[in-house]
């Protein structure tokens, strides 16, 4: 069984796709088999990245380590079951495609609350979900009081990760591995960033999930989408030397692969 790695949350612009194009290479590049989805059936961002990725090694002649992408299949509605969805079935049927050559299937969730994308959260044998570092992204989590202190209650996005869970369960499956990952963090020690750790530390131990580092902003995730490249290609398309924020940026790439805990991944980057 293919381990499935689920990237989602409810807000746009958190970096999902960014986030799903590094994982995904990452695991490719250290000679994992890699299955991706994208459940964003208009804006499409990772499929578009990849579609990026293929144009460019195929014009320049590179055999880039990626992922095996395929868009949900079209099902005819006539085909379904009383009472199947349409989307379920969509997403099932792409889901068997991938599986017997994928060692993982990556699937980009849209950052808003459709049936894709509940149901890809209960298939998630993990789950990440990528956060700004602000409390309006925040608010995605929890509710809290004016000061940014007191936790007053789950959001909508928390309680649909808790009913995915209770659907896991219920099936004999294992459990969820929620993985919170602050993104786009800024490089100065800011009191609103204390508080957003003090929060999320609070918040983590009351409905259960486990907070990673993501990436700090940086332009160059911008530049490398139009080529579809990520961080651990530059030297394959001539970066010989890589500059203080490339090699920062290479780093917290491998802290982040390190801290999801995958079965049978061992950095090598």
């Amino acid at each position: 069984m293919a381990h499935i790695i689920v990237v989602g949350n409810e807000k746009g612009g958190a970096g999902k796709s960014t986030v799903s194009m590094h994982v995904a290479s990452a695991l490719a590049r250290m000679g994992h088999r890699v299955g991706a989805l994208d459940l964003d059936l208009r804006q499409r961002t990772l499929g578009r990245y990849v579609d990026n990725r293929r144009a460019f090694s195929e014009a320049e002649g590179l055999g880039l380590p990626s992922p095996t992408y395929i868009d949900l299949p079209e099902i005819d509605p006539a085909a379904l079951q009383p009472g199947e969805n349409i989307y379920d079935h969509r997403l099932s049927a792409a889901v068997s495609e991938l599986e017997p050559e994928s060692d993982f299937i990556l699937i980009d969730c849209p950052g808003s609350h459709t049936r894709l994308s509940q149901v890809a959260h209960s298939l998630a044998d993990t789950l990440i979900t990528p956060l700004n570092d602000s409390f309006v992204d925040f608010d995605l989590l929890a509710h809290v009081d004016s000061d940014g202190l007191k936790i007053k209650g789950p959001s909508v996005y928390s309680e649909m990760v808790w009913n995915a869970r209770q659907l896991r369960a219920q099936a004999g499956l294992q459990p969820i591995d929620w993985v919170v990952l602050r993104n786009r963090l800024g490089a100065q020690q800011m009191v609103n960033k204390q508080k957003m750790e003090n929060a999320l530390e609070r918040l983590s131990k009351r409905i259960g999930f486990r907070i990673v580092p993501g990436f700090t902003e940086r332009v160059i995730f911008r530049e490398l989408f139009p080529r579809g490249l990520t961080l651990l290609d530059l030297k394959d398309v001539g970066v010989k030397q890589l500059n203080i924020s490339n090699v920062a940026a290479r780093q917290e790439l491998r802290d982040l692969i390190k801290s999801l805990n995958l079965p049978g991944v061992t950095v090598t980057f």
